[in-house]
């Protein structure tokens, strides 16, 4: 594959998502993904797949109750504790209802290492052995474009037609919603530790990149996209339609901060250690971890930009060729009940992508029914904005550009 895209893939596994993610740091003590490899599979240029054929196979779902979900680690709702200990509800609720077998595996520690296990099968027009998968929003368009997606039956999942929250419709990557659901949203911000600050509040990315006061005790995210999409949103470029030319200035304007000394570091979840402490006075930071954070910390502080943040989704697809596509669209249609929304979001407090589900939530915890980083009120909504996807040539351009500026 071309070295600004591996040096991006190697990036996220070492400092991103997939090395610590806020799950993994808060529910499990920090453990590092094992086993992660990168192959020398290299991405495949767009295309159809299938020849525009419907990818599927002879659905088996009617007489084989089995269902293989393929997950990002502590992504799903556990007890911690007692005789339950490790037993997930919310799922354990489904196979009650269903009589269907979940084989759940958190096998998704990476988008693109993932895509790098299944890319072979879907190539060849073979089953990947899962029957639904959750991948960030670009890498389920990016198998949606190249027709590696089932499209999913509505008339079998009206609890997910019927109560997708409306912002969530509108998808660049699935445009109606005919492939994908949301297990969550996610919301890159701007987080600050308002003791570190002297009780001054960090409203913008402009303020992270040239306010003298906070000089040396920013960081910045390694995810490119988060990074890139905000700084752009605060120069007043819009993240879904941007050139070029505008993610040129956004990589000019970092690398000043860079030279000025500005940024303290670059970093993946491992931002929260330093703003819990108040070594980092402000940062780029993922919505879920400040929630987190704000549980013990009441000096840890968010805001939305005037410019807008960057929102993005983790969706649910079946792969073409899952031969249990009606049992994954039964598992869909199972967590878009408001009330098993609700459960789930209490636990992993990413952005909800139910209706209803809040209502649920205020006889779960209400304080996480009104937290907007869970349930986004009419503000923070008209604020939400997309990167736009990227063509392959870009993707090279752009995650160069990054890996340099970043010192990667």
């Amino acid at each position: 594959m071309p070295a600004p895209v591996r040096k991006a893939w190697q990036r996220s596994l070492t400092t991103g998502r997939a090395a610590m993610t806020r799950r993994r740091l808060l529910r499990a003590g920090g453990l590092a993904v094992g086993g992660a490899a990168l192959t020398a599979c290299g991405i495949p240029p767009a295309q159809t797949g299938t020849g525009g054929e419907d990818p599927r196979v002879k659905d088996l779902s009617a007489k084989e109750r089995t269902l293989t979900f393929s997950n990002w680690p502590l992504y799903v709702d556990v007890v911690e504790s007692g005789k339950n200990k490790g037993k997930r509800p919310t799922l354990m609720a489904f196979e009650k209802r269903t009589g269907i077998k979940v084989r759940y595996s958190e096998d998704v520690n990476d988008n693109n290492e993932f895509y790098s296990k299944i890319k072979p099968q879907l190539a060849a027009g073979h089953d990947t052995g899962r029957d639904l998968v959750c991948l960030s929003d670009w890498m389920a368009g990016r198998l949606i474009r190249h027709g590696w997606a089932q499209r999913l039956d509505p008339a079998n999942m009206t609890n997910a037609v019927t109560n997708l929250e409306n912002r969530f419709r509108a998808a660049p990557h699935d445009p109606g919603r005919q492939y994908s659901y949301p297990w969550a949203g996610t919301a890159a911000v701007v987080a600050y530790n308002i003791k570190a600050t002297g009780g001054r509040k960090v409203t913008s990315t402009e303020q992270l990149l040239t306010d003298p006061k906070l000089k040396g005790r920013v960081s910045l995210l390694t995810e490119m996209h988060d990074t890139m999409g905000l700084i752009m949103l605060g120069m007043g470029v819009d993240s879904a339609s941007f050139t070029d030319d505008d993610f040129d200035a956004a990589v000019d304007a970092v690398q000043r901060a860079v030279d000025r000394k500005q940024i303290r570091s670059f970093t993946g979840n491992d931002y929260m250690d330093g703003l819990n402490r108040g070594d980092i006075a402000a940062c780029v930071a993922w919505a879920g971890d400040i929630v987190q954070l704000g549980f013990d910390n009441p000096n840890i502080r968010f805001h939305l930009p005037d410019t807008g943040y960057l929102f993005g989704t983790d969706d649910m697809l079946v792969p073409a060729r899952a031969k249990h596509r009606a049992n994954a669209e039964a598992f869909i249609d199972h967590y878009y009940q408001p009330k098993v929304a609700a459960e789930l979001a209490a636990w992993v407090n990413y952005i909800c992508p139910v209706t209803g589900a809040r209502e649920a939530m205020a006889d779960i915890d209400e304080e996480l029914a009104d937290n907007p980083l869970i349930f986004p009120d009419e503000d923070m909504i008209k604020k939400g904005r997309v990167f736009r996807p990227l063509s392959e040539k870009e993707e090279e351009r752009y995650e160069g550009q990054f890996a340099r500026l970043i010192g990667a």
